[in-house]
């Protein structure tokens, strides 16, 4: 299933692999595409969506949709 997240707080490239790493850890095979200029996050997964918005929380980022 497809999410979408618009993700606050990536500024660079370190925050978009942060965030990356984060999906990855709940879902290895997740497929994750950022738009950090749209705050975008798109990922291709089987978790559910408030799984992965927690895990991009613990990193520090605030999920705002």
């Amino acid at each position: 299933m497809n999410e979408v997240f618009t993700v606050q707080g990536m500024t660079c490239g370190h925050c978009e692999k942060a965030v990356t790493t984060a999906i990855k850890l709940v879902d290895p095979q997740a497929q994750v595409s950022i738009d950090r200029a749209q705050n975008r996050v798109e990922v291709n997964t089987t978790q559910a969506r408030e799984t992965l918005a927690a895990a991009i929380r613990e990193e520090g980022y605030e999920v705002v949709g």
